[in-house]
């Protein structure tokens, strides 16, 4: 069964998509790892960094998007003829192994979701609507992704920032998380409020259906040198006061604009730039990567 990753941090703009993108391609280009990336945001920088607007158009209009999907999940259509391989887009950049399932600007309607719920909560004579909201929450992104799971590696989540439903049903379906941020306090921020979010979602299902997700570390981006890089190492000295060392990647990724000019050419930095200092440490960050989910599969399996 393929190890399912959420890339989540509370706040944007924290090099999250970045971290998704290039650390699934490190996988499956150095590694021989068949490896799915999930855009689950909106804003749909995961597949933009991966396809062509060109070629996203293309597949949107055939309505083989992550929208397609949520739709059937929340208002079951017995005539739908698409399935999650049908929508999968393999050989991404021409890498083999590595594919995607591509986000859309428009996912789901909350205002449908709710009165669907809210249907079923009747049907069911349930007296609390919030359980029959936080079961679904618990099972959306699962169930797209059950058909698959066991034909990856590794399935890597690009999640949107804040805390919305997808964020949500795909921290629940996860085995990890990982934590990407920039050593400024507003990033610090987001990590505690998701830290706080997650041990709340824990507790909401530890009765039912226990969610197990686990960190898998804190990776951090940086963005200046200098002056500004001693005032980071503060504020990374603090991140290290708040967690256990192995809670924290070794590798960090550093300023290049090399990173910036791939994602204009919807390709990773690894592919259109491998000799660049961001895409060695991406590659860097995929060995320490597969290092720590190997320690914690092997604890779990023995405890």
């Amino acid at each position: 069964m393929g190890t399912i990753i959420s890339t989540v941090n509370m706040k944007g703009g924290v090099g999250k998509t970045t971290l998704t993108v290039n650390l699934a391609t490190c996988l499956a280009q150095r590694h021989n790892k068949r490896v799915l990336v999930l855009d689950l945001d909106s804003q749909i920088s995961a597949t933009l960094s991966l396809l062509s607007p060109h070629d996203f158009a293309k597949l949107r209009k055939k309505k083989h998007t992550l929208s397609y999907l949520l739709e059937n999940a929340i208002d079951p259509n017995p005539w739908s003829k698409l399935n999650v391989d049908d929508i999968i887009v393999p050989q991404i950049c021409g890498i083999h192994g590595l594919e995607l399932l591509p986000g859309d600007i428009e996912l789901y309607d909350e205002y449908q979701v709710s009165q669907m719920l809210h249907q079923q909560a009747i049907a069911k004579d349930e007296q609390e609507f919030q359980k029959v909201w936080d079961d679904f929450e618990r099972v959306l992104i699962r169930q797209i992704l059950d058909p698959v799971v066991d034909y990856y590696d590794f399935i890597i989540l690009d999640c949107a920032p804040g805390y919305n439903l997808l964020t949500r049903s795909g921290i629940a379906a996860s085995d990890f998380y990982l934590l990407p941020a920039r050593p400024e306090p507003l990033s610090l921020v987001g990590m505690q409020l998701l830290e706080r979010r997650i041990a709340k979602l824990k507790e909401s299902h530890k009765n039912t259906h226990p969610v197990k997700v686990q960190l898998l570390g804190i990776v951090f981006i940086l963005s200046a040198g200098g002056l500004m890089g001693r005032y980071y190492k503060q504020v990374m000295k603090r991140v290290e006061d708040d967690f256990l060392p192995e809670q924290l990647f070794n590798q960090s990724i550093p300023m290049d604009v090399n990173v910036a000019k791939a994602v204009d050419l919807f390709t990773p930095v690894s592919v259109a730039m491998p000799n660049s200092g961001g895409s060695k440490a991406f590659m860097k960050l995929s060995d320490e990567l597969l290092a720590k989910t190997t320690v914690k599969q092997e604890l779990a399996a023995v405890t």
